[in-house]
C-alpha cells in the first residue's frame, strides 16, 4: 500500500464528507446502515464496552468531537516528543474511533459497536512507508504497555517485519486481541501485515447484502469479516463522513471485541476470538473460507451464545505465507508464543463448530 501510513492503511477511504453543524444527528445515525445489520441495538443491551481499553494506532483522534467527547483516553504521538494523540493528522483515526467507540448525542449522531469502550490512541503522523512498520510496532507496544486490551491496527503493509511481529507477539503474551486489516484491492494482491501474523484476527469487509466487498483482500490468514462500504462514521473537526475499506471492518470487528471483553471479563484474549469465531455466521461456502474467514462477526450472538468450551488437542502449524509464499523467517531465539499456537487451535475448532451450527442444528 503506498505512501504514508495512513493512507497506505487505507482501508477507509473517505469518499464524502459533511459539516456536523447543518447535519441532524438523527440522518447520521440513519446513514450508518451497519449497526442495523449487525443488530447493535439488541448487542448493546447486553453490553456496550464498559471499562474496555482499545488501542488505536492510527493518525491520531480528534478527541473533542462531540460524539467521542470523554471516551477518549490522553494517548500519545509515535513520532513527536510530545502529545497525547488528540490531533488527527488526516481523519482516519478519528474515523475509526467513531466505528468503534462513538456514543452519539441528542438521541443521534454516530454510534460505535462499544460505545462505552475507552480509545487509547498512539498517532503516527507524517509516516513513510519504509519506516511504518517500526512505528506501528512502537505503537502496539505502548498501548499493550498503558492498557489495551484490544488493539485495532487498520492498516496493512505489503511485507512482513520482524519488529511489527514481535510486537505482535508481545500482545499476545499479555492478553490482547489483536485485530488488523486485510487490505484493499487494486493496492493490495494478498492479506497484508499485520494481519497476516499468526494468531491475528485479520478483518475481511462485506457489502450491505452480506457479500464480500470487492475491494476485500482475500487468503488463508482471513479470519472474519464486517461491513467496509458506505460506513458512516465520524471525522475531525466535529464532521462526519463515509469511508469504504477493509479498515472499517477492523474497527467493527475490534468494537465486537471490546463488547465481548466487557461482558466476559475473565475469558482471556484467545477465548475472546473463539467465541467471536465460533457464533460468526457462516458465509460462502461451509465452514472457514479465504473470502469470509469464519464468517461475518455476529454481535449478539457472540454475547448470548453457549459456545463449547476450548478443548485443543493437537497444535498445527501456525506459519503465515508471506506474499511469495513463504513463511518469515523466525529467530530461533524468539519462538512464538503458546497464545498464538492455542489460537490457530481455537480457530480451527471453531471452524469445526461453524459446520455443526450449519449441518447439525436444523435450527439455525
Amino acid at each position: 500500500m503506498a505512501g504514508r501510513m495512513v493512507a497506505a492503511a487505507v482501508a477507509g477511504l473517505v469518499v464524502a464528507t459533511v459539516a456536523a453543524a447543518p447535519v441532524h444527528a438523527d440522518s447520521v445515525r440513519d446513514a450508518q446502515w451497519h449497526l442495523g445489520f449487525l443488530d447493535a441495538a439488541r448487542a448493546h443491551q447486553i453490553s456496550q464496552g464498559d471499562n474496555v481499553v482499545v488501542g488505536l494506532i492510527d493518525s491520531g483522534v480528534d478527541a473533542s468531537h462531540l460524539d467521542l467527547a470523554g471516551n477518549i483516553l490522553p494517548g500519545t504521538d509515535l513520532l513527536l516528543s510530545s502529545g497525547n494523540g488528540w490531533h488527527d493528522s488526516d481523519g482516519h483515526g478519528t474515523q475509526m474511533a467513531g466505528l468503534v467507540a462513538a456514543h452519539g448525542h441528542a438521541g443521534g449522531g454516530a454510534l460505535g459497536i462499544a460505545p462505552r469502550a475507552k480509545i487509547l490512541p498512539a498517532a503516527a503522523t507524517g509516516m513513510e512507508r519504509g519506516s511504518y512498520p517500526v512505528v506501528s510496532a512502537a505503537g502496539i507496544t505502548w498501548a499493550v504497555d498503558h492498557g489495551a486490551k484490544v488493539l485495532c491496527l487498520a492498516f496493512a503493509g505489503d511485507l512482513a517485519s520482524a519488529d511489527e511481529e514481535r510486537a505482535v507477539r508481545y500482545a499476545q503474551a499479555h492478553d490482547v486481541v489483536v485485530v488488523a486489516g486485510v487490505g484493499n484491492r487494486p493496492e493490495s494482491t494478498h492479506v497484508g501485515y499485520p494481519a497476516a501474523f499468526p494468531g491475528v484476527v485479520a478483518a475481511g469487509g462485506v457489502n450491505r447484502d452480506g457479500s464480500r466487498a470487492e475491494m476485500s483482500v482475500t487468503g488463508p490468514q482471513v479470519v472474519l469479516a464486517a461491513p467496509a462500504v458506505d460506513i458512516e462514521s465520524t471525522l475531525k473537526g466535529g464532521k462526519y463522513g463515509r469511508g469504504t475499506g477493509t479498515s472499517g471492518a477492523t474497527a467493527i470487528i475490534a468494537g465486537a471485541a471490546a463488547l465481548v471483553r466487557a461482558k466476559f471479563p475473565n475469558l482471556s484474549a484467545v477465548e475472546v476470538v473463539h467465541r467471536l469465531t465460533a457464533t460468526a455466521k457462516d458465509a460462502g461456502p461451509p465452514g472457514r473460507d479465504d473470502q469470509y474467514g469464519y464468517g461475518i462477526v455476529n454481535l449478539l450472538g457472540a454475547l448470548t451464545a453457549d459456545v463449547p468450551p476450548m478443548t485443543p488437542s493437537a497444535a498445527p502449524s501456525t506459519s503465515a505465507p508471506t506474499s511469495a509464499g513463504a513463511a518469515p523467517k523466525r529467530s530461533s531465539r524468539s519462538p512464538l508464543p503458546v497464545v498464538a499456537i492455542v489460537l490457530a487451535v481455537l480457530l480451527a475448532a471453531a471452524g469445526a463448530w461453524v459446520l455443526w451450527r450449519r449441518h447439525g442444528n436444523p435450527s439455525h
